[in-house]
């Protein structure tokens, strides 16, 4: 009766042994979207030019690359950087669902905003203002920003979209530039 005791008892090692090792080297993405978002945001000040992937689209005045770092529950995620004769400005855009549903979409945006909302990072929390989603309006979005604003970041801004495109609604989570507010009127220029 020892031997199948101890067969057992080195498969059981064995099996546990296997899954450790398998969740240490699993170098995808680290289980969370709070989490991959951090590092995300820690790849903007270099026009996260860690993370930068291949070029998917080449546009005359922008690029859209492929992003080498695979975020949790993202079915896609891509990088877009703008030429400027100044300075370049970069993009990112994580596609977290795609549903002809738009119960399952709404709840997905609903997740995703708790998960963002006070998330911790640089020593700052991003406070955004949920707004509940309707099918009707067919667009909702929630703008996050820092708080207290500053440092690094202080032109970043992560957005949560949910949108209607054709027969189906996407949930995206953007993460960008942005210098002034949409309501700021533009230099005026003299003729």
């Amino acid at each position: 009766m020892k031997p199948p005791v101890k067969t057992l008892a080195f498969l059981t090692i064995f099996l546990l042994y296997f899954s450790f090792t398998n969740a240490q080297f699993n170098f995808g993405s680290s289980g969370t979207i709070a989490t991959d978002v951090k590092k995300v945001i820690d790849n903007y000040p270099n026009h996260f030019q860690n993370i930068l992937g291949d070029p998917i689209i080449q546009n005359p005045q922008s690029t859209d690359y492929q992003c080498n770092f695979k975020v949790t529950g993202a079915e896609e995620c891509t990088i877009t950087r703008y030429s400027g004769k100044k300075n370049t400005i970069s993009s990112w855009q994580a596609v977290m669902l795609t549903t002809e549903n738009f119960d399952e979409a709404k709840r997905k945006f609903r997740s995703l905003y708790n998960q963002l909302n006070n998330l911790s990072a640089e020593s700052m929390h991003l406070k955004g203002e949920y707004e509940s989603p309707a099918e009707e309006k067919r667009f909702t979005s929630v703008l996050f920003s820092f708080d207290p604003p500053g440092g690094t970041v202080k032109n970043l801004k992560i957005e949560l979209v949910i949108e209607a495109e054709i027969m189906s609604w996407k949930v995206k989570v953007l993460i960008y530039d942005r210098n002034r507010d949409d309501d700021e009127k533009g230099e005026e220029k003299e003729n």
